[in-house]
């Protein structure tokens, strides 16, 4: 064969190999389009899978029968049922459990193990405090008081137990607002290294039945988990207020979640971990049933500070300001007669303002005298001080 021959054969060969080259390119392409299509497809069925299967009902568990093929619900309206339990879910409950029941009869599908904590994070505030007490100023017969109260028998239970004696299981701090009652619980639980849980009384009563005092219950397993632990509950009055034997329905709930209080508070080990620690400002509308001797043993008045008090703590919210060498902090001690720790706070503050004005970086007296002034024209001064008068 000549060489053009073979020449030509060779063209054709390329050619050939071009074509199946080209082919199996567009071969592999299109089944790599189809393996997509194919998987956007199954995606789909399984949304559309998702969107025609009905919700499932968050419901409590109330008790279970003793072969775990019933249990008694109950909704979030209230309403309780009695249901059937699926098998895959009978070993898991227990009473007090949330759980999935399906939204026709209602049956028991399967335990909901995280839905607690979800539901408690939503109205407390957890955290570890870093306060010390160099940063409280003003109350040091408090500060004495509340460190034997509650900081002794975190850090040395063996002694109590020496003594013979069981030591308070919570205290109730009262007194007008502003004069460190926050202050003090966060500074306990520092010095104890406990888990600061901090709730407004008015969270816990909830909408529906049975809720708040659910909500109350969880609070303290939550505190016996990360234990030790302080509970601090403020405006307690909304909580604990004196109870009447008639009142809305409202109120009734209002008494159900208190009643879950106390139970909690009596239920408390000897030596317990976990202490309880209320504060309010209206201590007269408090019921007598929550301090009594065994619940919040010690009340402990915080009063606005006095005399060495207000230099106290004008010192600690001074620290960090860069204050003339000529400043009068006496004369400023004086002005501040009948403030509060946050109206001080508030002072100084203001003081600040008054330097940034006039392009200053160092503070005089005057700053904290024109601050002074400004404080007590304010709204929330008279008001709060007339509320003071008006409820001792």
């Amino acid at each position: 064969m000549s060489s053009k021959a073979q020449k030509k054969i060779s063209e054709d060969e390329l050619k050939q190999m071009i074509y199946t080259y080209s082919n199996d390119d567009e071969t592999e392409q299109l089944e790599n389009e189809n393996r997509v299509l194919r998987e956007t497809v199954s995606q789909l069925q399984t949304e559309l899978i998702k969107y025609q299967q009905p919700a499932l009902m968050l419901c409590e568990v109330a008790d279970v029968t003793p072969d775990l093929k019933h249990a008694t619900i109950k909704v979030p309206n209230g309403n309780q049922f009695f249901v059937n339990v699926a098998k895959s879910a009978a070993t898991t409950i227990r009473a007090g459990n949330t759980v999935l029941c399906e939204q026709k009869n209602l049956t028991v599908i399967k335990k909901v193990p995280t839905m607690r904590k979800f539901d408690i994070e939503r109205f407390v505030i957890m955290e570890k405090p870093t306060i010390k007490w160099s940063e409280v100023g003003g109350l040091k017969d408090q500060i004495r008081e509340i460190r034997e109260v509650l900081e002794l028998p975190l850090q040395k239970p063996k002694l109590f137990e020496k003594m013979g004696i069981e030591p308070p299981k919570g205290v109730l701090l009262h007194g007008p607002p502003g004069t460190g009652k926050t202050i003090l619980a966060k500074a306990v639980a520092a010095s104890t290294n406990s888990t600061f849980i901090e709730i407004v009384g008015s969270e816990l009563v909830q909408k529906f039945i049975g809720e708040g005092a659910k909500l109350v219950k969880e609070v303290f397993d939550l505190a016996r988990e990360k234990a030790p632990s302080i509970i601090f509950i403020d405006e307690i009055d909304s909580l604990a207020a004196k109870r009447i034997e008639v009142g809305t329905s409202g109120e009734r709930e209002v008494q159900r979640t208190f009643m879950q209080l106390l139970a909690e508070l009596d239920g408390f080990t000897n030596l317990s971990n976990v202490k309880l620690i209320g504060a309010t400002n209206r201590k007269d509308i408090l019921d007598p049933a929550v301090l009594r001797p065994g619940r919040l043993d010690r009340h402990l008045h915080v009063p606005n500070p006095t005399g060495d008090g207000i230099r106290e703590v004008l010192e600690i919210h001074t620290r960090k300001m860069k204050l003339a060498k000529s400043i009068d902090k006496d004369k400023i001690s004086k002005e501040l007669e009948g403030f509060s720790g946050a109206e001080i706070k508030s002072v100084c503050t203001e003081a600040g303002y008054f330097a940034i004005r006039e392009s200053r970086l160092t503070l005089k007296t005057d700053d904290f005298i024109n601050a002074v002034e400004k404080v007590q024209s304010s709204d929330a001064y008279k008001e709060q001080h007339q509320k003071s008068e008006m409820f001792g």
